[in-house]
């Protein structure tokens, strides 16, 4: 299994969903950082499940202990353990999935490739294993800041119902002023409503996430294998249930012409003697990322995650011998991922970034 994202700020994860914990090692975590424990237990709050009617009940404090790499308060430059324990598991719920593969699952993939598979909430290819890169992209935001780098990502869609797709008509303060976690408190409304329905006919629904980075210097990336954008997309999608992945205008911009998607270049300000060539553009059609590299506008994508495969109904699908059967899945579980993916979105932009800003440096 390859554990370990990154290339200089890096991430190496542990533990499974029904297991003792769930851990990580951050490496490459610049020293002299304030670490903020409250902003990291903060982070893995709007992560943690059991946060409202809409997400899985599994009640879990998600309480994060730093056992390396901090000394009064700010990183040392080593690396920083953490831990996150489970408390709540009912792997019980589970012991019917022993000798099924469920449909739309890790559990064929994992068993053909390694002969083994963890029946308990999926194992390794859980969702809960999240809660590492949760703690990672904390970590990273904290460094970010210092640059003055944020990252804010939103629920822009649930099933049909779907936000006008520029970020910028919406104030994205109010985004977690509701479960769904959509700056647009009318759109959230239907989509908690939309959630609920489906939960209740024990379905699930899919949905997008939008993420915005400001503040990022114009120059990260590579310009052939290291393209920025793809380094986003590739982050994104090792994102559990991810399905696809766009930034700028995407797939909707393919029904223009050139002369309507360019974005013409001005001058940010009359040149002085000794300083850096500074442009800006008069649009953002390229999101930010020109040539595989950041210009120094705001970089905004979307990341569509499929439906849950977990449904609460009566499926049919295989055991291990191949035999056709029926089962039907017990336990807690999310109706939606979406708004819980919020948050790891984030995380995964935030370490994404600031790996490439340290590599743009050294």
């Amino acid at each position: 299994m390859r554990n370990i994202f990154g290339t200089l700020f890096t991430l190496t994860t542990f533990g499974e969903s029904h297991g003792a914990a769930i851990g990580g090692v951050v490496d490459g975590m610049p020293a002299g950082i304030h670490i903020d424990t409250d902003f990291i237990q903060s982070e893995l709050a709007r992560r943690r499940p059991g946060q409202s009617a809409i997400t899985t009940q599994r009640q879990e404090p998600d309480q994060v202990e730093l056992l390396s790499g901090v000394f009064e308060g700010r990183s040392t430059g080593a690396p920083i353990a953490f831990l996150v324990r489970n408390h709540d598991q009912h792997s019980q719920d589970y012991e019917n999935l022993r000798s099924l593969f469920r449909p739309s699952h890790a559990d064929y993939t994992y068993y053909i490739k390694y002969g083994v598979r963890d029946h308990r909430g999926g194992g390794r290819s859980s969702a809960r294993i999240t809660i590492a890169r949760v703690v990672g992209g904390a970590l990273a935001k904290l460094a970010l800041q210092q640059w003055g780098i944020t990252i804010q990502a939103y629920t822009s869609q649930v099933g049909n119902i779907a936000l006008e797709r520029d970020y910028q008509r919406y104030d994205l303060s109010l985004t977690e002023q509701n479960a769904v976690r959509c700056p647009d408190p009318e759109k959230a409304a239907e989509m908690e409503r939309l959630i609920l329905q489906v939960k209740g006919e024990g379905d699930t629904i899919g949905g997008v996430v939008t993420c915005v980075v400001r503040g990022c210097p114009p120059g990260l990336g590579e310009p052939e294998f290291g393209k920025l954008h793809a380094m986003l997309g590739s982050a994104m999608l090792s994102i559990n249930a991810a399905k696809g992945f766009e930034y700028g205008e995407g797939f909707e911009g393919v029904t223009q012409r050139g002369s309507e998607q360019n974005d013409i270049f001005m001058p940010a300000s009359t040149p002085r003697q000794g300083e850096g060539l500074e442009v800006k553009a008069a649009t953002n059609h390229s999101g930010g990322i020109q040539g595989g590299i950041s210009n120094g506008q705001d970089i905004y994508f979307r990341v569509a995650f499929k439906p849950v495969a977990t449904l609460l109904r009566e499926q049919p699908t295989v055991d291990l011998e191949g035999n056709a059967t029926r089962f039907t899945t017990r336990g807690r579980h999310d109706p939606c991922v979406v708004p819980r993916a919020v948050p790891v979105v984030e995380a995964m932009a935030a370490m994404t970034i600031l790996d490439q800003y340290l590599y743009q440096k050294t």
